[in-house]
């Protein structure tokens, strides 16, 4: 019987660095289009179960789309999580080949799911989500300067903060067109937003964030945003239950529609009421809120339902 082989991938700017486990096998290339090219061909060679790659500020995206075109199975997956793997393995020492080993061997060890890539559509959807909280961070910091700008530089400020609040609205104009552009996320787009609390920037954000929404189960959503309360007990010791990890710009556009569904949305609202009256504290709440706001939004978007003040069966 022949040994399952694994391939790690660590993308840089400049190169491509690639290892193989359990059999040993060192590569590098320029990341560049023949460098790439190069990389498809010895990967295909190998013929490996899985390939893995960190993401790695979008810079992963051509390296797995060229590698899925070539049919073979890979999974981006988080670099926290092979970091962490890499230190209890006793890898201390970081370098673009070593990670491509550490990779490789965490794709053999965990054998993270293949995920299928974003289509262009998504991405274009993502790179628009992602500029947009770039514009309202600069917005946020301008606006911090100008409380304690001295007179002579506050026209500037303005008049960058003027400029700003133009390429927002432009991008947001861009944003809604993109959304209407196709019939399915239409109809997506549609099915979140009829719910109370869920505006245009939440529903694009899920979009483009979570295209996994309405294709997972409860457990399953909710671990990968990160709003699933986490265990922390030892011994006889039961610790509180906490969130953790997930992903955090998804998660931070939950936040804000849970505090508009807490207070107008029908079914969040009482909910959230009989956790404030039971005594959890008002951050408890509002991420039990977020919780049970999400599990209603994928229950929504598996059964192409609109919404309705009576409860869904959430599953």
């Amino acid at each position: 019987m022949l040994q399952e082989l694994f391939v790690g991938i660590d993308v840089s700017k400049a190169r491509l660095d690639v290892a193989a486990h359990p059999q040993p096998g060192q590569w590098s290339f320029a990341h560049d289009e023949q460098g790439l090219a190069e990389l498809v061909a010895c990967v295909r060679r190998l013929r490996p179960a899985l390939v893995v790659l960190e993401a790695s500020g979008g810079w992963e995206v051509p390296v797995a789309g060229a590698l899925a075109a070539a049919g073979l199975s890979l999974a981006v997956v988080n670099p926290r999580q092979v970091r962490a793997f890499a230190q209890a393995t006793g890898r201390l020492a970081k370098t673009d080949a070593l990670d491509a080993q550490v990779l490789a061997q965490f794709a053999g060890a965990v054998r993270p799911s293949p995920r299928a890539l974003p289509d262009a559509f998504t991405r274009e959807l993502q790179a628009l989500v992602t500029r947009r909280r770039q514009l309202v961070d600069m917005i946020t910091a301008e606006k911090n300067r100008l409380a304690q700008a001295p007179r002579s530089i506050r026209v500037q400020i303005q008049a960058h903060l003027a400029w700003l609040r133009e390429q927002l609205a432009e991008l947001d104009r861009h944003l809604h067109q993109q959304l209407r552009s196709s019939p399915l996320w239409r109809e997506k787009d549609q099915l979140l937003r009829s719910v109370p609390g869920v505006g245009p920037v939440l529903s694009s954000t899920l979009l483009a964030g979570l295209p996994e929404l309405g294709t997972l189960n409860r457990k399953q959503i909710a671990a990968l945003v990160g709003v699933a309360p986490l265990n922390r007990d030892s011994g006889t010791r039961q610790g509180p239950r906490v969130v953790w990890g997930g992903r955090a710009q998804v998660r931070a556009a939950l936040y804000m529609g849970a505090l508009v569904a807490a207070r107008h949305n029908p079914v969040i609202r009482p909910f959230h009421q009989r956790l404030r009256q039971a005594g959890k504290t008002p951050k408890v709440a509002l991420t039990a809120c977020m919780h049970k706001l999400l599990l209603i939004l994928n229950t929504m978007l598996r059964e192409r339902t609109h919404w309705q003040p009576q409860p869904l069966r959430i599953s």
